[in-house]
């Protein structure tokens, strides 16, 4: 899983930062959102993909990877 921000995107709402702290911040300038880190651990992706679904600027883009084909 991979995740980008929209900062222009971005209301400030904070609603992010509530529901993946470790992955989400807000500047301390202009409360826009920023990453904390890009690397997700597999016990952070619930809460990524729900701070995504729950941004009002829909600022949170999430790419799920593409899971890996078995060769026949």
């Amino acid at each position: 899983m991979q995740v980008s921000v929209d900062r222009d995107r971005c209301c400030s709402s904070g609603m992010c930062v509530m529901n993946a702290p470790a992955v989400f911040d807000q500047d301390e300038r202009d409360s826009l959102v920023t990453l904390r880190q890009v690397v997700l651990l597999p016990e952070q992706f619930d809460d990524v993909r729900l701070a995504a679904e729950l941004c009002p600027g829909r600022a949170i883009t999430v790419t799920e990877d593409e899971p890996a084909q078995a060769e026949v």
